[in-house]
């Protein structure tokens, strides 16, 4: 008898459902206060289906994708400042840039939306000596994200292809430390591809894997947002150094449903999860990390349950 696998959103789906039924109640940063369990299992994400890309964009409510792009791309740019986005219409990180937000964390010696050398430049710098959001940052520090390109194309066996946006250093730096804080990328082949390359047969191509550490992780708001940052992520790396994407691991550390989103998940939790949708990509392969633009995304066939409100906690 045939069983049908269950819809990989239900691990999503499940785990707030364990923080609702098990989690504890801790005061946090934000003075909110949270459901909280540690260190859960964790989520797995196929990234194609029978050869077509897909991005798993939760369905149970709507995930704001313009703004997962239009952040992604922002620390691929190493851009440190919130303005960026503002300016967009993407208000995420508004918030943790604002003159009262920046006071009260010791950095009022900072220019509005100068978030200090949070994730892109620990990306893109990391180890250099952070000055502010206008400074040209070319060619200074460990460029991590053009190692791991490098490594991709040239060694994909590499065991240290690791993005690492935690550096303690500069924490204090920092408006916000990171949340999503390390990532390890794979390369897998099929049992005896390496055989058969030895032979003079062609090998096939690698699929491309990528697992994520997350410190702290709220599950209403940030975590389907980080899944789908990542897995395109994934997805871009792979376009840029003929891979195929294979699949996204999410480990979490503090996994938490704020008290005043529990209303919100329960709605969510009521819901069916639908397909996921494809991705098209249509810069041609090969190329650079860089100089991405939105317009390069053709997402196919979303169709999530309506949004759902919940107010962001600063």
């Amino acid at each position: 008898m045939a069983t049908t696998k269950k819809h990989e959103e239900y691990g999503y789906l499940d785990l707030i459902k364990e923080i609702l039924d098990h989690g504890e109640r801790r005061p946090d940063r934000t003075g909110t206060g949270t459901y909280s369990i540690f260190a859960p299992a964790p989520l797995k994400f196929t990234l194609n289906k029978d050869g077509r890309p897909i991005l798993p964009l939760l369905t149970t409510k709507r995930v704001f994708l313009r703004a997962v792009i239009a952040e992604l791309l922002w620390f691929i740019e190493g851009n440190t400042s919130s303005l960026a986005l503002s300016e967009a219409g993407v208000k995420i990180w508004d918030g943790n840039g604002s003159r009262e937000f920046l006071d009260s964390v010791g950095l009022s010696h900072r220019a509005v939306g100068d978030l200090g050398p949070v994730y892109g430049f620990q990306w893109r710098h990391f180890g250099a000596e952070y000055v502010d959001a206008t400074t040209d940052y070319t060619g200074k520090g460990v460029d991590q994200l053009a190692e791991i390109v490098h490594k991709l194309r040239n060694n994909p066996y590499d065991r240290r292809m690791i993005l690492s946006a935690w550096n303690p250093k500069d924490i204090k730096s920092m408006a916000l430390p990171p949340c999503h804080m390390f990532a390890q990328f794979y390369v897998s082949y099929p049992r005896g591809a390496n055989e058969e390359e030895a032979n003079g047969e062609s090998k096939p191509k690698g699929h491309l894997h990528c697992q994520l550490y997350q410190r702290s992780c709220d599950m209403g708001l940030g975590v389907p947002f980080n899944i789908a940052s990542y897995a395109l992520l994934t997805h871009m790396l792979a376009h840029v150094c003929d891979l195929v994407p294979g699949t996204f691991t999410h480990v979490m550390g503090d996994a938490h449903v704020y008290v005043d989103h529990v209303d919100a998940v329960k709605t969510q939790l009521e819901r069916e999860p639908r397909e996921f949708p494809e991705l098209e990509i249509t810069r041609e392969k090969g190329g650079s990390i860089d100089g991405w633009k939105a317009e390069d995304f053709v997402v196919k066939g979303y169709d999530p349950h309506k949004a759902i409100a919940m107010k962001m906690s600063v």
